[in-house]
């Protein structure tokens, strides 16, 4: 029989916050041990830094605004062709546990609340998925709302969300035997509030805190204040994480988040930047016969036919090139890319392009990766940096 597919996702994880990536913060053993069994993406990226962008070009294998959203508050359009059905195509059943924000949302309601985690995602807006249960979004990181298959009605559940999401996937997907299975579980955390409670994790001494080098000196309070709470969230999640990986045994699993987080580095917060910290994100894929790292670009919209691959017994791989990168509309709230762009990510280079075509930023990624120096403005590469411009517009 083929595999079971397991893919976890995370929301604003970024790449660099993970123990078997060198961050001394970040206290993650079962990620950790996972991913000593797994091939490590080490240049994985989103293809959008926003939530909902991105969550659209992981399940279609479309990037925005060619799937349908071009605005925040956009809906993935009812019948559009997602992982789900590529699934049931090979015979799976398909399962939707968590958050997915991909359904038509008041814009005038509180982002954060009972207003969307209390919303009703009707069958037609679910992704094509055979079982499905969740909430639309609320960033109520405990005693989630769902709904769905077998919760008609919104319902309350006491606990940590990571928790009772990972917990009833796991108690569904095991009773699953009839055929191979392939599910999402999709997870708020470590998304802020950041100080809401994380499953008795205390957060960490702010002092503590080992920031990045681009972090100027009047974003370092904010930042350890914020990474505090943030790393309280990673740790509690990481344990639901492992015990759900735990109690599948024989799945093949895939952890990623749809992006990542600033943290204060450039004097920056949040996400929608082009920066590392907003657009890399962890990437792990537990294979039978796999495992180490792999260091080519890749992009989440690659997932369905990496995901494909793996229903087939083979082994994954980036297609290829560089990764490409877009913000399609500005979102407009605190802290987030003042601007729409667009450009590129190799292992060696990254290229923004702004509004009108032209560079905005530019980094030589090997000579340094915390780009603290833009070449888009240097006289000395502005041909090179034009030249690449050009090509992304072609």
């Amino acid at each position: 029989m083929p595999p079971n597919i397991l893919l976890v996702v995370t929301t604003q994880w970024r790449a660099q916050a993970c123990g078997y990536s060198g961050d001394p913060n970040a206290r993650t053993p079962c990620l950790d041990a996972l991913a000593a069994t797994c091939v490590n993406f080490t240049q994985a990226v989103t293809p959008h830094p926003f939530g909902p962008f991105a969550r659209a070009a992981m399940l279609t294998g479309v990037e925005s605004p060619a799937n349908g959203i071009r605005d925040y508050f956009d809906p993935l359009p009812p019948g559009t062709r997602t992982v789900a059905h590529e699934m049931r195509e090979r015979s799976y059943d398909t399962a939707f546990f968590g958050k997915w924000h991909l359904s038509a949302r008041d814009s005038r309601a509180r982002l954060t609340g009972d207003a969307h985690a209390r919303q009703v995602v009707p069958p037609e807006f679910r992704g094509g998925f055979d079982f499905w249960e969740g909430f639309e979004s609320g960033f109520l990181l405990n005693d989630p709302w769902l709904h769905g298959t077998r919760l008609p009605a919104p319902a309350r559940f006491e606990g940590y969300q990571s928790d009772v999401v990972c917990d009833r996937a796991a108690e569904m997907l095991g009773a699953w035997r009839r055929r191979p299975w392939f599910a999402v579980v999709s997870l708020e955390a470590p998304h802020p509030p950041y100080h809401a409670p994380a499953a008795g994790v205390r957060p960490r001494d702010p002092a503590s805190i080992e920031l990045r080098g681009n972090v100027p000196a009047g974003a370092e309070a904010r930042a350890r204040g914020d990474l505090s709470g943030y790393y309280a969230h990673i740790e509690a999640t990481d344990r639901s994480i492992g015990r759900l990986v735990g109690l599948l045994p024989g799945a093949l699993v895939i952890f990623t988040s749809v992006h990542g987080d600033m943290h204060g580095s450039h004097g920056l917060f949040r996400k929608g930047w082009p920066h590392e910290e907003s657009v890399r994100v962890p990437l792990l894929a537990r294979i039978p016969g796999a495992a180490g790292r792999d260091d080519r670009p890749v992009s989440l919209v690659e997932l369905p036919r990496m995901i494909a691959c793996m229903a087939e017994g083979r082994v994954p791989g980036p297609s290829g090139g560089p990764a490409r990168l877009s913000m399609p509309s500005v979102v407009a709230l605190a802290d987030q890319c003042d601007r729409t762009w667009r450009g590129f990510r190799s292992a060696e280079r990254k290229l923004v392009v702004g509004p009108d075509g032209s560079p905005w930023l530019y980094f030589d990624l090997e000579k340094d990766p915390l780009e603290t120096r833009n070449l888009a403005a240097d006289p000395a590469h502005a041909s090179e940096a034009g030249a690449l411009a050009a090509s992304l517009s072609s």
